[in-house]
């Protein structure tokens, strides 16, 4: 089972970049997307519908803001949207598929780098979201949660680390609350590190000045998994060869099926 997550800061904008052939080529039992900033109506072309696909979308209530999806080959048994909580819901945060004993799911975590009222939501958000990440691990069910975190868990994780330690997604409270997430507080595991524990392995660049022509990166999209998936684990990877936004697609291979 291959499964791909990617921030596409704008699905409109990433489909005249070539995504949905790079997609197709990939060919992905799941793929989950956020940052779609569009709504449904505004995807009725058929590139957002490629074959053998079937597509999820929860949009934002803002129009060209935030909204995930989720593109599976497997119909799944039941689609679940938000998180019961208002900047989970209005803005379009989080999807979720079923498929059998296993849950996928896309997921966007507020930046909190606008200005201070949004870092303070973020932190809420991480509040609010961590008696339900324990529900998941404690649960019978496997999943495995896809999408844009916005925090840096190490200082391997970020190219300038002393110099972004005090800036959003890189603040000794968020990277804490990734220990507590990746530690026996929740116990979720971070599926791209049980594979690969090198350095400089990104997945944003910033669009200033020279960051990926320098590889200057921040590696903040996850596929956060159950423990007991953590052994099914074969290969994981960081397509860079196209841009398709300032993120970069990650893909992970898991030993079973959908």
């Amino acid at each position: 089972m291959k499964v791909i997550s990617a921030n596409l800061n704008g699905i409109r904008a990433a489909a005249k970049k070539g995504f949905f052939e790079w997609m197709q080529t990939e060919s992905p039992d799941v793929v989950c997307i956020q940052e779609t900033k569009a709504q449904i109506e505004q995807l009725d072309a058929a590139v957002f519908s490629p074959p053998g696909y079937y597509r999820y979308f929860f949009d934002a209530e803002k129009k060209g803001y935030s909204g995930t999806a989720i593109y599976s080959k497997k119909e799944p048994d039941n689609i679940i949207t938000g998180l019961g909580w208002d900047v989970a819901d209005t803005e379009g945060r989080y999807l979720q598929a079923d498929f059998g004993d296993l849950s996928v799911a896309s997921l966007y975590l507020p930046s909190g780098s606008s200005k201070d009222e949004r870092q303070l939501l973020k932190m809420e958000f991480l509040d609010k979201i961590s008696p339900l990440l324990k529900e998941m691990v404690q649960s019978s069910r496997e999943y495995i949660i896809c999408g844009d975190w916005n925090i840096v868990h190490k200082r391997i994780d970020i190219k300038n680390f002393n110099a972004n330690k005090k800036r959003s997604g890189c603040l000794p409270e968020e990277r804490a609350w990734l220990d507590q997430l990746f530690g026996e507080e929740i116990g979720m595991v971070d599926a791209f590190r049980v594979l690969n524990q090198e350095a400089e392995q990104y997945t944003w660049w910033s669009n200033r000045g020279q960051a990926w022509m320098n590889n200057t990166g921040w590696r903040i999209d996850y596929q956060v998994i159950s423990p007991a998936l953590a052994d099914q684990l074969k290969s994981t990877s960081i397509y860079k060869e196209q841009r398709f936004s300032d993120h970069a697609p990650l893909i992970m291979d898991y030993n079973r099926k959908l």
